[in-house]
């Protein structure tokens, strides 16, 4: 009987105990420390924490006092541009006779065009060929941007032949560089293409000779130049009969400049090559 009350209170003293540790009323504790210790912890924290935001904010307010809103820091990562063609396919099949097969081609080399529409080339300025057109006047953050006229890609520019060349089974694709900030190349930059395998295919080029005028460069930045579009190079393939049912293999590259165009590590460093099939 002695034992069984001995348990019982056993019991009700390790129970006791463990409601101690939450809140003990005798000590005025909570989870072992009274009301001044916990608030002395707090401010310890609260005030080591607004130290370190404090100073997460002063280094990030001196790192944003180095950086150009209109040119960034660091340039180096990619030197030279890549070349980009449009469509954006490097395997192309083309059936001359069915539309639908080289509609999505046609649907995007238009819309790809229609920034260099008269309607919103016609602010631009009329810029002096063969020349830099450069603009470090400091006062003026906002560059002018140079006149890209879309009727000078010809048959390739989609205003007399809506097709693109598609429906007569000798397409245009059109070329591009990417856009780096302050690049000036020198020489006289054009395009031209090659189809390997020593297939003699006689090509188009809009401008004459592929040329790439200097008066588009240098470019200053996605928000200097806001509306800034880039020369193009159009190729028009003038396939023949003999030409078709085969896919073709066409590299073109920069030349005539100091822009890269032979790096084994990049295939599209200053060159780029596609597939092209012509089906009748």
């Amino acid at each position: 009987m002695a034992s069984t009350e001995d348990k019982a209170a056993t019991n009700k003293e390790n129970a006791s105990s463990w409601k101690d540790t939450f809140y003990n009323p005798r000590t005025g504790e909570v989870l072992g420390r009274t009301a001044s210790s916990w608030a002395l912890i707090l401010l310890f924290y609260l005030v080591f924490y607004c130290f370190l935001a404090g100073m997460f904010a002063l280094t990030m307010w001196v790192m944003l006092l180095t950086l150009d809103d209109y040119v960034p820091r660091y340039r180096d990562r990619v030197p030279y541009p890549g070349l980009v063609i449009r469509p954006s396919s490097l395997d192309m099949i083309v059936n001359k006779s069915e539309p639908l097969k080289y509609a999505e081609y046609v649907k995007q080399l238009e819309l790809f065009l229609q920034r260099y529409n008269d309607t919103e080339q016609e602010t631009n300025k009329e810029c002096i060929s063969g020349n830099y057109f450069l603009q470090d006047n400091a006062e003026q953050m906002e560059k002018k941007v140079c006149r890209f006229k879309r009727d000078s890609l010809s048959f390739c520019s989609g205003l007399s032949d809506t097709n693109f060349g598609y429906s007569e089974g000798r397409p245009c694709v059109l070329l591009k560089l990417n856009r780096i900030i302050g690049l000036m190349p020198r020489g006289n930059p054009y395009i031209n293409c090659t189809v390997k395998k020593d297939s003699q295919i006689q090509m188009q080029y809009f401008p004459s000779e592929g040329l790439i005028d200097k008066m588009y460069f240098p470019y200053y930045g996605k928000k200097a130049h806001e509306n800034y579009v880039q020369p193009l190079v159009a190729v028009k393939l003038l396939l023949n009969k003999e030409d078709y049912n085969k896919e073709l293999a066409v590299e073109c590259r920069v030349e005539g400049s100091d822009l890269r165009n032979n790096d084994e590590r990049d295939k599209f460093l200053g060159r780029i090559t596609f597939r092209i099939t012509v089906v009748e």
